[in-house]
């Protein structure tokens, strides 16, 4: 079946899926092997933008490249492994706990034993939703989000755990904090986790 292919300005194709497993596993389909032209990919929660250089070269891979093309595998889409230190003394980990009717030591053991893949990056510059989440451990946003999360905060909402790349509001659960560097302008690219690169929580004790 053909993909779902939209005009996202002049120079830009927006690709449409039916989740973000699909669109992982394209967006790592489209990096191995691009159409001509392309300078640019966007994975997200149901699609992938694809930006190319120029008007002609998004044309082109509009009527045939892009359009022949067939969702793959969705286990193709494994990259790096990053190992993320975490000190698990979030301001939610004792309410999450009690609300899910676990010890906080079962909740940070079932955080930190998953691998986790990086699925899209969204919301704010670096920040990567992370699949992989114990079914166990989804929980919903809260109702009223904080008007500052501090940077490096590890958290988690609905199916995703993320970690916050900068401070911003946010209304995820804060399990923890790491000190790695999510966001770093000097670094290229700026975020550490790209998407299909793999995740791992090592906790941190000292």
């Amino acid at each position: 079946m053909s993909l779902r292919v939209l005009a996202y300005g002049e120079r830009a194709l927006l690709i449409e899926v039916a989740d973000h497993h699909e669109a992982l596993a394209l967006y790592d389909d489209i990096r191995r092997d691009p159409p001509a032209g392309v300078v640019d990919l966007v994975s997200a929660a149901a699609s992938v933008l694809v930006v190319f250089e120029d008007e002609k070269s998004a044309e082109a891979a509009s009527s045939s490249t892009l359009r022949t093309r067939s969702v793959p595998p969705a286990d193709r889409a494994v990259g790096d492994l990053v190992e993320v230190p975490a000190h698990y003394d979030g301001a939610d980990l004792g309410e999450v706990a009690e609300s899910l009717g676990m010890s906080v030591e079962e909740v940070v053991r079932r955080h930190e034993t998953a691998e986790y893949v990086v699925a899209f990056v969204g919301f704010a510059p670096g920040f990567a939703y992370l699949t992989g989440l114990d079914p166990a451990l989804h929980m919903p946003r809260h109702r009223v989000p904080r008007t500052r999360v501090p940077a490096g905060s590890i958290a988690v909402a609905g199916e995703y755990a993320a970690v916050y790349p900068r401070e911003s509001p946010g209304g995820w659960r804060l399990l923890g904090h790491t000190t790695l560097e999510m966001w770093d302008l000097d670094r290229e690219p700026p975020a550490l986790l790209q998407p299909g690169m793999r995740v791992r929580f090592r906790r941190v004790t000292r």
